[in-house]
């Protein structure tokens, strides 16, 4: 499950730069997601609660934004949206198209609660 993996980094980051800002505590944590990282947010939810636990990140809440896929067609100009295995153009049938949207993954913020 290659979302344990990702997890242990997004905590990793998120761990050094709660230390660079010298929290106490890591309160919350958003990720933006495309859906053809074929990640599962059911098994990122539930290494997250793993791992986090005896951490400064023990108890933080994991929001997830999912990006659904959007290409451009490349014959007519059409922008469309499609899952993982219908890419062909809505308008024209046409098989070329750019990847807009979708293949995303990072960290949109971490939130934090400081000693003072």
């Amino acid at each position: 499950m290659h979302e344990f993996s990702l997890m242990a980094s997004v905590l990793s980051t998120a761990e050094d730069r709660a230390q660079e800002a010298n929290a106490i505590k890591i309160t919350n944590i958003s990720l933006t997601i495309g859906r053809l990282t074929e990640v599962m947010p059911d098994a990122l939810q539930f290494a997250h609660q793993v791992l986090t636990e005896g951490t400064i990140a023990e108890g933080s809440t994991l929001k997830m934004t999912i990006i659904e896929p959007r290409s451009r067609c490349l014959v007519c100009g059409l922008e469309y949206e499609h899952d993982r295995y219908h890419r062909t153009c809505p308008a024209c049938q046409a098989l070329a198209c750019e990847l807009l949207q979708g293949h995303e993954l990072f960290i949109d913020s971490i939130e934090v609660e400081n000693a003072d």
